[in-house]
């Protein structure tokens, strides 16, 4: 059986600079129906536990690691003995949630994860944060883009360890670089497609999105 998507919304909040705010999170599992992996463990490892139904967790990957996408991690690792992944520059970031606990394995740009027959491409995309990646999966026409591209513009670069000119170049050169009827399935809020965004990104560098 060929690799499929599921969906799931975890809530919880993102804490950074001293604010802290609620905030819904996407949680993508992908795989069939013997095995998979997930993408972002946030806030609630019952429920992503839940999502799986059984099937055999191969990897917990981390867009990036801003504590509302990893603060369920550890907790969903211990329980299935999947690893997580994280690029390494965001492990300054992953300190603050998790001082007492490292990622297991480190991604790079160009890497290639396969779950059930179906590749998917690691894309260093910093901006929103120096380790954020992407995961393109052609096979699936899909890219799952965390926190760096949404509907209606790039992620949030105002608080530390984000930067806006970064965020513009990685989407310039790793996300707009795909085929337009690719889905974007992001962090939060509703997917959109490459086709989609495209025409904006002069728009959003002149508003300083």
């Amino acid at each position: 059986m060929a690799a499929r998507i599921d969906h799931l919304v975890t809530s919880g909040t993102f804490s950074l600079d001293g604010g802290t705010w609620d905030v819904d999170n996407n949680v993508w599992i992908v795989g069939d129906d013997d095995e998979a992996i997930v993408i972002d463990a946030a806030h609630d490892a019952d429920a992503i536990l839940e999502a799986l139904g059984g099937r055999t967790l191969r990897a917990i990957i981390c867009t990036h690691a801003h504590n509302d996408h990893i603060d369920a991690a550890p907790a969903l690792a211990l329980r299935t003995g999947a690893l997580i992944h994280l690029h390494p520059d965001d492990l300054p970031l992953w300190k603050q949630t998790h001082p007492d606990t490292a990622p297991d394995a480190e991604l790079s740009e160009g890497q290639v994860l396969t779950i059930a027959g179906t590749d998917l491409t690691v894309l260093h995309t910093p901006g929103h944060a120096p380790g954020a990646v992407c995961l393109y999966a052609p096979d699936l026409g899909t890219v799952f883009t965390g926190d760096t591209l949404f509907q209606g513009g790039p992620g949030a670069t105002g608080r530390s360890f984000s930067d806006f000119p970064t965020i513009i170049d990685s989407i310039r050169d790793r996300l707009l670089t795909l085929p337009p009827q690719t889905t974007v399935r992001t962090g939060h809020g509703d997917p959109t497609t490459i086709g989609d965004e495209a025409p904006h990104l002069e728009e959003w560098v002149k508003q300083g999105h």
